[in-house]
């Protein structure tokens, strides 16, 4: 009796992770259809850059996968932060780039964030940096020697 109970049981584990296996097949099938966003990098560091400089990066990305992409309105983090995107349907295979401009009219450490909403997957975009003012130009000096009168030699 105690065998018939441990079959029973060995086989209905085996059919169990059988349904699992194919749960997750359909699952991954699922994936590789429809669009598939994909960036080189989602983050950018300007480091230093300057006051009133030019404060624009842009995210490469691919549709990897089967269907069109379409890209929704980017939002930022605030008002200093200004995303451009591809209005039109990035097809399968395709490339294109979203411009982010950080507006650099005030100096110190800045941290922002784009979130990327599309009909494959939402991504955030990361840039950081730190705007510091220009340095002063110099002007050249003449050397001047004191208690000197220029000489003329104009006779």
């Amino acid at each position: 009796m105690k065998r018939i109970v441990i079959a029973a049981i060995l086989m209905m584990g085996l059919f169990t992770l059988q349904a699992q296996d194919k749960a997750t097949d359909n699952q991954e099938a699922a994936k590789k259809n429809g669009p598939e966003i994909k960036f080189k990098t989602t983050s950018h560091d300007y480091g230093e850059i300057y006051l009133h400089g030019d404060g624009t990066y842009k995210f490469e990305f691919t549709n990897e996968g089967n269907e069109p992409l379409i890209l929704s309105k980017p939002r930022s983090s605030c008002g200093c932060t200004v995303p451009s995107w591809p209005k039109e349907p990035i097809l399968p295979g395709e490339s294109s780039e979203i411009k982010v401009t950080y507006n650099t009219h005030k100096a110190g450490s800045f941290n922002k964030s784009v979130t990327v909403y599309s009909n494959s997957k939402t991504v955030i975009l990361r840039i950081k940096g730190k705007v510091i003012p220009k340095p002063e130009e110099a002007l050249p000096e003449k050397p001047t020697s004191m208690g000197s009168a220029p000489l003329n030699d104009k006779k």
